[in-house]
């Protein structure tokens, strides 16, 4: 079983488009996500070494329902950074077609993503924004006390544990709210799935795994011989692999440089790993680690580099959110996420905060193509061609 969470938080305080010549809202929001991916992945690895897993569809949801309370050229800003449609009602259009799709519940997947708007009380939301929350991004709204800096982190983390499957715990620390906070916008995105064909536990051995070049670790490794959609890109001097849940349209797909030094190389070239490859069915012999990866993220910084400032100074326009309140701006994004590989399938979790302030062995005609993620490799979670999670394995 897969096993993934993943949780954004955005709080508010007080004191580049897709391309246009798409006409489908929800194929102009799978473009910017792969967009949005790459360039989040580039600067999560100025601060980050070793192995990464973030959401940039939960950042992307719990910022898209931030930029509709967001004027001028503070919404421009954030709209660009996202790489999302230019146009509010396409943008709309296209979360309102998207966000139902990612509701799964049965004996192969859950798949589950939950936002949620807390709002210190006394404050009420502008009636357009708060429509558009319930009713696009099916939000939930509940007021609470942000001058109880304990109390109302404790709220909002349970809350967060409960759309988790408890795997993202104590997202918000006390310190990120203080009396001038008056909203926090939360995503909740979690992920539990069954393989296609589930590895056999007694094919899981101690291997080597190849830190660098010269340095290598013991590893638990998954094996297996099956039929996978796979592609060696010269190129990238990289093979792609997809591996496939029971749940159609939903992959795992792992980029494995050819050397076992490479990742550095194919990291400068992160923004074609996420583009379509034009894969095969052949037979494969893989290995893969078997692996369990938690990050905790500040977007703020990353947000910053990518173009997005006025939302987070004092000149901020976020004056379609709330009523009654002036000076809104946001003063902190954090995201924690999570992700377990195992035999049976992967688990993934990730939250988001916006702060407001102010198979059996089988027979082959032809050799199987050896696949051994004994490296450093990149890999990513889609469903329907939205990228819902992304990482990096280097131990």
């Amino acid at each position: 079983m897969m096993k993934c969470a993943i949780v954004l938080a955005l709080a508010i305080t007080t004191t580049l488009a897709a391309p246009s010549d798409v006409k489908n809202p929800l194929e102009q929001l799978a473009i910017g996500n792969k967009q949005l991916t790459s360039n989040l992945y580039k600067e999560i690895l100025k601060t980050k070494n070793g192995s990464i897993i973030f959401s940039p569809f939960s950042a992307e949801t719990v910022l898209a329902l931030t930029s509709e309370g967001a004027k001028g050229e503070t919404r421009s800003e954030l709209v660009s950074a996202l790489h999302l449609p230019e146009s509010q009602e396409t943008i709309q259009q296209g979360f309102k077609e998207l966000l139902p799709q990612l509701k799964i519940n049965n004996k192969d997947a859950v798949l589950a993503s939950a936002n949620k708007i807390y709002v210190a009380n006394g404050i009420k939301l502008e009636d357009d924004f708060k429509k558009t929350a319930e009713s696009i991004y099916a939000s939930g709204i509940e007021q609470v006390d942000f001058s109880n800096s304990a109390k109302a982190a404790n709220i909002i983390n349970q809350w967060v544990e409960s759309q988790t499957n408890n795997k993202i715990k104590d997202l918000l620390k006390p310190e990120y709210i203080n009396s001038d906070t008056v909203m926090a916008l939360i995503n909740a995105l979690y992920l539990s799935a069954k393989w296609s064909t589930a590895f056999k536990n007694f094919n899981t051995v101690t291997d080597k795994f190849y830190r660098t070049a010269s340095e290598q670790i013991d590893q638990a490794t998954m094996t297996m011989t099956e039929v996978f959609k796979h592609y060696k890109n010269e190129e990238l001097d990289t093979q792609f692999l997809e591996i496939p849940f029971k749940t159609n349209g939903l992959v795992f797909s792992v980029a494995l440089p050819n050397k076992k030094d490479g990742i550095a190389a194919l990291e400068n070239n992160i923004e074609k790993v996420f583009e379509p490859q034009p894969y095969t069915d052949v037979p494969v012999e893989l290995k893969l680690p078997k692996f369990t990866v938690e990050t905790d993220l500040n977007l703020k910084n990353i947000l910053q580099s990518l173009g997005v400032q006025k939302i987070f100074n004092f000149d901020a326009d976020l004056s379609g959110l709330a009523k009654d309140v002036k000076e809104l701006r946001v003063s902190e994004v954090i995201q924690k996420a999570f992700i377990k590989v195992a035999e049976s399938g992967v688990e993934a979790a990730a939250s988001t905060a916006v702060f407001v302030a102010t198979k059996s062995a089988r027979f082959f005609i032809e050799d199987p193509i050896e696949f051994f993620a004994d490296h450093p490799f990149v890999y990513f979670i889609k469903y329907n061609n939205v990228i819902l999670f992304a990482g990096k394995y280097s131990p």
